[in-house]
């Protein structure tokens, strides 16, 4: 059966829990869902060298099922997850994430090139990324993200640098939209450090 305020993720760990009042939604049925999108925040890389002779490749994050898709994730306990309902990402959550990174790595203007696999580029480096976690915990009632990053060198593939990185936001109201803005406030600061790192690295 179908829990009010959340959709069940097909997740062999999930259980039901009862969810907790006020944070999610109603149950979204043929509702039509909100849509949202991450916004890019621009790194302060003053201090980092110019690299106009280097190229970047952002390559195709992986994550698991649970997180490869348009549905927004809720943790309401260490084993439970599920979907908010009513919401959703305005793309497949790893296709946003390889897209804001590229247009962070792009606003420095620090590169001779950034992009995607199969735009040609003549690569240096790729930025190979792996979404670990990308949810809000309602038992701390905070966003949380965790990204695993390995700067590859394109031409002998060997790894120069890797890291994982964490940020987390705290939730402020209630409501769908102030969960989101969660979610967005700690990709920020993830993809300012991301950046930032990288750009060292090289």
């Amino acid at each position: 059966m179908r829990r009010p305020g959340v959709r069940a993720a097909k997740t062999g760990l999930l259980v039901v829990l009862p969810v907790m009042a006020g944070l999610l939604t109603g149950c979204g049925g043929s509702a039509k869902n909100d849509t949202f999108d991450l916004s890019v925040s621009s790194p302060q890389v003053s201090q980092a060298p110019s690299l106009k002779a280097r190229q970047l490749l952002i390559a195709d994050p992986t994550a698991l099922k649970a997180l490869d898709s348009e549905n927004i994730v809720v943790r309401l306990s260490g084993s439970e997850v599920q979907y908010l309902a009513n919401s959703q990402w305005s793309d497949k959550l790893p296709r946003m994430v390889q897209s804001k990174l590229v247009e962070a790595f792009e606003d420095t203007g620090k590169l001779g090139g950034v992009g995607r696999p199969g735009q040609g580029l003549a690569i240096d480096y790729q930025v190979v990324t792996d979404i670990r976690a990308f949810e809000v915990d309602t038992t701390k009632n905070i966003a949380y993200i965790e990204i695993s990053v390995k700067l590859l060198n394109d031409k002998n593939g060997t790894v120069r640098a890797q890291e994982v990185f964490r940020s987390s936001a705290r939730v402020s109201g209630s409501g769908n939209a102030n969960l989101v803005k969660a979610l967005d406030n700690a990709f920020a600061s993830s993809s300012r450090e991301i950046v930032n790192w990288t750009l060292r690295s090289l």
